[in-house]
């Protein structure tokens, strides 16, 4: 379809709204109300400019550029004078009433609204009436509130209620007076709350640790990172000044997280600024750092066995494998979720299906999701889903005439109706509600449902519900199957890939393990720590850790026995975990925000990430390597080696340009200057700090915006153009690809060999897993969306957000035991750690516990004396 814009012809879809084409063009349109994500609702009327309808059309009309679909032929006129003086009012209402403290707010210099009213020339204010001003209120310690600054633009209240399915934000008020928030002061209970401080264009909504530590936007040094709380990689930029990390944000990936993050993203990396081990210590004293490097390699050389994290980055996994050679490094989880992960590795190898990155459950018009509580393992997938579960109602309103970017007109003329999405899951779960199919299935039948729904696509013989979601999927053109480790189950995992198998190639499949590195450490092929302590026992030895919360991650009786068995043990950790204090020697290392290296996400997609705040710390790949006599002491250097040693994995080298590519600055152009950092005369200047690890510069010095490459890119922003609302100036075109490709390079690509497929860790491709029955009450984690892991609540926030933990029975089961609601139970032998609660709603013979992690053990349960 052809149009011409300004004089200048464009061949363009016909499928999109004027203001979508022109942006994603290059042609800047003034606009608030608009969100590539969110759609067109005409709210502000900015956007107007000036439409003729063909060279027939002299005179034109002016129309609201996000009302107007793009018609063969269109000539439109964005400068025209008649549509700059109505924009040009539009600002004048829209300034009335709001606050003459852009010197002060927040959000002054990465404000949309200050970049809209600057771009209209508007600089003089005529109104002399009272401004108009409302209360704001307390929502919890994600978000501040200054409702005085809102325009009425509608987009919080269309990204959380609509996009994100929140029942706790309304709007309430008429005509000029409209007023958005809760109806009591209150934390507000989605997990995707923190995106109002994105999505709102003034400063309405603002990141209250932000806001605790402030720091102007253009004084920030900004680095590309990866959030590293759970397996899905979402692209996030971290902020930084004077050593401390002032906030996180989102940092678009089409693939990945596209214009939004789960609040653990956002909030998770805040875990470096909290109380943390600065110093090494021998038995709980503190000891010099020489003495500390001393006593490890005294260590090292006794034969030491080495425990990896699945929170830990490639480079660290490997520096200790390399330490203490393959035969002797072991996964620092249980046995049973290191085999699944490195399963998961193989089917996804193994190519029954291709492979569903976030985008594709997006865009998914049926999936299947088997035994997975995504909103508590997976957050961003959820969200995902949510969208997913609305194609039904696109459909009936495309058939209707209504365009999918009309966004609220759909919801109207897509009558409500839904996708088809079943979701197999023990308890009732955030995502019922879009659901067509809502099923509760015991935790080691929701593997058998899976089964059933494959053998209904082959057509044999299946239960009236498997069949019917079996039909769903077959009829679909996009399927996505879905489950992960959140069980501790086999089962789910191996449903998925039969079932994907008999869909066939249009099928896609997406596996997610518990953690960001689980991937990369699985396919380093380490075994679980069961074998890890019987070999101990048999030949003791010294051992080092990586996870001083390796309880979390594994039973009990196995860490217990490991600490036993172990003749010495050495810790590196940034966390103060409970190992902490039974360590012999402990190295307090970087957390992931003051490091870099590289996290393979779910779909094995390997990317880099980079120090996001400087520390006199070091990262544990670097303490790792000198102690086997090794000379590496960069990240190339330790990719260098990994490729050496792991030809499978030199891939990961092309993740992001190394540190001798062109250099790229964190600070933006607009940064106040080396004088901004001498503090009246009381810090003495000197050179920028040296980043050895990546290209990426502690100063203005270096490529800015759009001209660095897309994994090293800090900002994407034009000239007028500085606020989060602008993110669409970095993609090829609204909603695409990051411009210069998405971050990130593929491992698990179908039907290739490598580790995940073979070797220690691994069943082999085609040999499945099984779960093995056992005795006593079975374990039924909880996840929290919030704080899933001890990283998670070391972040402030997270931590004054995150519930207390929970362990619930069914009630028959209570009674049998003879407990009350409310009592405390001991779990095999040892003091639950939360008062008993009781919910029909939890399968017989399962005890529901928040932070199970789902190793899916057996335990036993007595009433506390």
């Amino acid at each position: 379809m052809k149009i011409t814009v300004n004089g200048r012809p464009l061949e363009v879809e016909g499928t999109k709204d004027l203001l979508t084409t022109c942006l994603s063009a290059g042609i800047e349109i003034p606009h608030f109300c608009w969100h590539g994500d969110l759609g067109s609702v005409g709210a502000c009327r900015l956007c107007a400019v000036r439409v003729h309808d063909g060279p027939e059309d002299t005179e034109g009309r002016i129309e609201m550029a996000c009302m107007t679909p793009v018609r063969e032929g269109q000539r439109i006129e964005v400068m025209d004078p008649e549509a700059e003086r109505f924009r040009a009012r539009i600002i004048e209402w829209l300034m009335v009433n709001h606050p003459h403290d852009c010197a002060v707010c927040e959000e002054g210099g990465a404000c949309h609204l200050q970049d809209m009213v600057v771009a209209s020339g508007h600089h003089r204010r005529r109104a002399e009436v009272p401004k108009r001003t409302h209360r704001n209120q307390d929502h919890g310690p994600f978000l501040t509130q200054e409702m005085n600054r809102c325009i009425g633009c509608y987009r919080c209240l269309r990204f959380y209620r609509d996009y994100a399915g929140g029942k706790d934000f309304e709007v309430l008020g008429a005509h000029d007076r409209v007023w958005f928030g809760r109806t009591e002061p209150g934390a507000l209970e989605s997990p995707f709350a923190g995106n109002l401080a994105e999505v709102c264009p003034t400063g309405v909504f603002d990141d209250r640790w932000w806001s605790r530590h402030y720091a102007r936007p253009w004084d920030m040094a900004e680095t590309p990172s990866i959030c590293a709380n759970c397996s899905v990689g979402c692209n996030i930029t971290l902020f930084e000044r004077g050593g401390t990390l002032r906030k996180a944000q989102n940092r678009t990936h089409g693939a990945i997280n596209g214009s939004f993050l789960c609040d653990r993203g956002r909030f998770g990396a805040l875990a470096a600024e909290a109380a943390r081990p600065t110093h090494p210590t021998r038995k709980g004293a503190e000891i010099l750092w020489t003495d500390a490097i001393a006593g490890a390699r005294a260590l090292v050389a006794r034969g030491a066995v080495g425990i990896g994290s699945p929170r830990a980055c490639l480079e660290t996994n490997f520096a200790l494998r390399r330490l203490v050679g393959e035969d002797r490094f072991f996964a620092g989880c249980g046995a049973a979720e290191a085999a699944l992960v490195a399963r998961m590795a193989a089917i996804l190898r193994q190519g029954p299906a291709g492979i569903a990155s976030i985008r594709d459950i997006e865009r998914a018009d049926a999936v299947l999701v088997l035994g997975e509580d995504l909103t508590g393992t997976a957050p961003r997938a959820a969200l995902a889903l949510r969208q997913a579960a609305r194609d039904a109602e696109r459909r009936l309103a495309a058939e209707k005439g209504v365009p999918e970017w009309m966004d609220a007109a759909v919801r109207v003329a897509g009558e409500g109706r839904r996708s088809p999405v079943a979701l197999v899951t023990p308890l009732p779960d955030a995502l019922d509600e879009v659901a067509l199919w809502p099923l509760r299935r015991a935790p080691a039948e929701v593997g058998a449902f899976g089964q059933a729904v494959a053998a209904a696509l082959r057509g044999e013989e299946a239960a009236p519900e498997a069949r019917a979601v079996a039909e769903a999927l077959a009829a679909a053109e996009a399927p996505v199957v879905i489950a992960g480790a959140g069980l501790g189950l086999a089962g789910p995992a191996e449903a998925a890939a039969a079932v994907a198998a008999a869909l066939g190639p249009r099928a896609r499949i997406a596996l997610f393990p518990p953690e960001a590195g689980s991937v990369g450490l699985a396919l380093l092929g380490g075994t679980g720590l069961e074998r890890a302590v019987a070999e101990l026992e048999a030949d003791p030895r010294p051992v080092i850790l990586l996870d001083a919360s390796l309880p979390d991650r594994a039973p009990a009786d196995i860490v217990d026995r490991l600490m036993a068995a172990a003749t010495e043990v050495m810790l590196l950790d940034w966390l103060d975990g409970p190992l902490a204090a039974r360590a012999d020697l402990m190295l307090p290392v970087t957390a992931p925000a003051e490091t870099s290296g590289t996290y393979i996400n779910h779909e094995g997609r390997a990317q880099r990430f980079f120090t996001g705040r400087p520390s006199d710390l070091v990262p544990a790949w670097r303490l790792l390597a000198p102690l086997c006599g090794a000379t590496e002491t960069t990240l190339d250097e330790i990719l260098a080696a990994l490729a050496h040693d792991c030809p499978d994995l030199a891939v990961v080298r092309e993740a992001a340009p190394g540190a001798e590519a062109a250099p790229v600055a964190r600070l933006p152009a607009r940064a106040s200057g080396r004088t901004a950092f001498d503090l009246a005369g009381r810090v003495p200047e000197g050179q920028p700090r040296i980043d050895a690890d990546s290209a990426l510069a502690w100063s203005m010095e270096g490529a800015q915006g759009l001209d660095a490459p897309p994994a090293l890119r800090t900002r994407a922003e034009r000239p007028g153009l500085h606020s989060a609302s602008s993110a669409w100036v970095g993609t090829e075109g609204v909603g695409g690809p990051v411009r210069g490709g998405d971050p990130g390079v593929a491992l698990l690509m179908a039907g290739s060999t490598g580790p995940g497929s073979t070797g220690p860790g691994s069943t082999g491709p085609g040999t499945p897993l099984e779960d093995l029955p056992g005795e006593g009450f079975r374990t039924l984690p909880l996840h929290d969306p919030f704080a899933a892991t001890a990283a998670d609540r070391a972040s402030p926030p997270l931590a004054e957000r995150a519930p207390g933990r929970r362990l619930v029975l069914h009630p028959e089961d209570a009674a049998a035991l003879g407990a009350a609601e409310g009592v405390r139970l001991l779990v095999d032998g040892l003091p639950a750690p939360a008062s008993l609660a009781l919910d029909p709603a939890v399968p017989r013979g399962h005890v529901a516990l928040t932070g199970a992690r789902g190793y899916a053990r057996f335990v036993t349960l007595e009433v506390a004396p």
